[in-house]
């Protein structure tokens, strides 16, 4: 019988600091393309990841765009909401 890998919750295995995660929310007015090319400047991925991204919280209302420290996710939730597209950061997991 193998033994069941033990999974690190909240931190992150490099620098032992609790990860978090930024949300964005669909909304109504902003254009897809603006969302696309807004999460490809605040979480500096590819067109096709931020594609996914926007298509996720358009069809299910929310997703997660990026997962980082505190400060990143809320430098790159800010950058986003400047567009217009509300945002949240919130700890990667959560009990």
């Amino acid at each position: 019988m193998s033994a069941i890998p033990q999974i690190t919750r909240e931190t992150d295995s490099q620098t032992q600091t609790r990860r978090y995660r930024t949300i964005i929310f669909n909304n109504d007015h902003t254009p897809m393309d603006v969302v696309v090319m807004i999460i490809m400047r605040a979480t500096h991925c590819d067109a096709e990841e931020a594609y996914i991204e926007m298509w996720e919280a358009h069809t299910y209302g929310q997703a997660n765009v990026h997962f980082a420290s505190l400060e990143e996710c809320e430098t790159a939730a800010n950058l986003i909401a400047s567009v217009g597209i509300k945002t949240e950061v919130k700890p990667e997991w959560t009990d």
